[in-house]
């Protein structure tokens, strides 16, 4: 475990808090490895019946993966393969644990954040929240799992329009497409959350994990996906210039011009 990543009980409710909030609660490398075994210590214990993800301070839920650490972390193409494996794990760790998970989010969900939060089953914003997915800025690859969950949330319109653009856009517009299940003003976000896990952790444990479970199953593609091609897709975007050419920029802090190759 970490310090930049906080795990604690509260009642019936299991609280997990992205503590970076010095670079808007963004992912490190230790906060990626922390997660699963946050959520497997919550699954273990009984007493737990809902789980809490949300960002330290007022400023972000996580604006996504620490680019300050992608040269020591993500420079050669193993180095990434590694890291989005350990990203990819985490997601999935959140998207398969039997108790319901709930983003509690405010300000900036984006690129990692927002991969966090659709792998959550529900989603509640302020008004003022911001969200994105800025892959195409930076020239790098979005995994299949990753495509399909925020497809199967907005549609497959919206999910283009996310990620063709890679723009920004705030909670009301987020509510419309179906990303998020509720929005609230900014005081009333901790009264909402509250509400909505007294509400759950009231029901049926076993209910409540079936329906997860069998609405999980539902979600399966009918048939196979040609994995080797998305995968071959994704890493072709690590592989590229363009790659190198968006991170320099991002840490440069200039608009990166990419090339295509």
């Amino acid at each position: 475990m970490t310090d930049r990543l906080i795990a604690e009980r509260q009642g019936p409710v299991g609280w997990i808090t992205f503590n970076n909030p010095e670079r808007h609660n963004a992912m490190k490398l230790e906060m990626w490895e922390a997660l699963p075994q946050a959520l497997s210590m919550f699954e273990a214990d009984d007493g737990i019946k809902v789980i809490v993800l949300r960002g330290a301070g007022d400023s972000a839920f996580v604006s996504g993966a620490d680019i300050s650490e992608f040269e020591k972390h993500r420079a050669s193409s193993e180095e990434v393969a590694a890291y989005d494996d350990l990203a990819a794990a985490s997601m999935r760790a959140l998207q398969i644990i039997p108790k319901p998970t709930i983003a509690m989010i405010r300000g900036y969900c984006i690129g990692g954040g927002l991969g966090l939060a659709i792998s959550c089953d529900l989603r509640i914003a302020t008004e003022g929240s911001i969200f994105a997915l800025p892959a195409a800025r930076l020239g790098v690859g979005y995994s299949f799992d990753g495509v399909k969950r925020l497809r199967d949330l907005v549609g497959p319109a919206f999910a283009k329009e996310i990620f063709f653009t890679a723009r920004r856009f705030q909670a009301p517009e987020a509510l419309r497409m179906g990303l998020i299940n509720r929005m609230t003003d900014d005081v009333g976000l901790e009264s909402a959350i509250d509400e909505l896990c007294a509400s759950i952790a009231d029901n049926a444990p076993l209910t409540v994990r079936s329906a997860k479970l069998m609405i999980e199953e539902l979600d399966k593609p009918a048939g196979e996906p040609d994995y080797r091609r998305c995968e071959d897709l994704m890493k072709a975007c690590i592989a590229s210039d363009d790659y190198v050419e968006g991170r320099t920029a991002f840490m440069e802090k200039r608009k990166p011009v990419f090339r295509g190759r």
